[in-house]
C-alpha cells in the first residue's frame, strides 16, 4: 500500500503565468489532503518556475496540524539553496535529485560514482541532523542500491519514466521489469523505496502489482493533467485508491 504524495509544481506553473495568485498553492494542498492524499511534495527549483520558496512557508502552515501522519517532501539538488529551505520547514522527507540548475526535468538519477557521493553524502548527513528522511532518485538499476546504502541514504524514489514511456509504447514488460527489480533491490537492503516520474492512473496497477511494498508515489504532471478533466479532488481520490492507499 503506497502513500500518494502530491506534487504541486504544475498548479504553480499555472499560478505563475498570472500576477493574480491564482489557483492559490497552500489551497490545493489542503485539497489534497482531504481528498486521499498522504503527503505534499513541492521541487523549489532555482529558477523558480513552479513552486518558490516563499511557497513553502504557506504549504508547511496547511500542513501543520496534520503532520507527521501527513508528511511535506521537498525534492532538490543538494546545494546551499535547498538546505537553507529545508532547515526552514523540517519537511519529513527530502528527496535527493542530481539535476543541474537548468535541467528541464528530473529525468536522470544518482549514479553515485566517486564525484557524485562528494556531493550527496555530506548533504545526506546534514540532512539526517536536521530530522529529515532522505532518499536519493535514482535510476531503475538494481546495481545503485548497494551505493545508496553505502551512502547513508534511507530510502531511494525509482525513475519510473522510462517505464511510462514504454506503457505508452504499448511495449512496458522490460522496463517495468528494471523498475522492479531496483526496487527488490533497494527493499532488500533495508532501504525506503519511493517511485515517481510521470505515473498516471493507467500505468499505475502494473508497477503496484509487481512491487507491492513501495512505500510512496510523488505524482504531479499527470495528475494535474486528469484533473483538467475529472476535477482535482476527484482525480486525488483516484489515485490514491490505485496505490491502494
Amino acid at each position: 500500500m503506497a502513500r500518494l504524495s502530491v506534487n504541486l509544481n504544475k498548479v504553480a506553473l499555472l499560478r505563475n503565468s498570472r500576477h493574480t495568485g491564482v489557483p492559490d498553492v497552500a489551497h490545493f494542498a489542503a485539497l489534497a489532503l482531504r481528498s486521499g492524499a498522504r503527503g505534499i511534495t513541492v521541487h523549489p527549483r532555482p529558477d523558480e518556475r513552479h513552486i518558490r520558496a516563499s511557497d513553502i512557508p504557506a504549504i508547511a502552515r496547511v500542513m501543520a496540524g496534520r503532520r507527521p501522519g501527513m508528511e511535506l517532501n521537498i525534492e532538490g539538488y543538494p546545494d546551499a539553496r535547498l538546505m537553507e529551505i529545508v532547515r526552514a520547514a523540517r519537511p519529513e522527507q527530502v528527496t535527493l535529485v542530481p539535476d543541474a540548475p537548468d535541467a528541464f526535468t528530473s529525468e536522470r538519477g544518482w549514479a553515485l560514482d566517486a564525484a557524485e557521493r562528494a556531493v550527496a553524502e555530506p548533504a545526506i548527513a546534514a540532512l539526517r541532523a536536521l530530522g529529515a528522511r532522505v532518499i536519493l532518485f535514482i535510476d531503475p538499476d538494481p546495481a545503485v542500491a548497494p551505493r545508496a546504502r553505502a551512502s547513508g541514504a534511507d530510502g531511494v524514489e525509482i525513475y519510473t519514466g522510462t517505464y511510462a514511456a514504454g506503457f505508452r509504447a504499448g511495449d512496458a514488460a522490460a522496463t517495468l521489469a528494471a523498475c522492479v527489480a531496483a526496487a527488490v533491490a533497494a527493499r532488500d537492503l533495508g532501504l525506503v523505496v519511493n517511485a515517481g516520474h510521470d505515473l498516471n492512473l493507467r500505468n499505475i496497477p502494473g508497477l503496484v502489482h509487481d512491487a507491492p511494498f513501495l512505500a510512496e508515489a510523488s505524482i504531479g504532471h499527470e495528475l494535474t493533467a486528469d484533473a483538467l478533466e475529472l476535477g482535482f479532488a476527484a482525480t486525488v481520490a483516484a489515485y490514491a485508491r490505485a496505490l491502494g492507499g
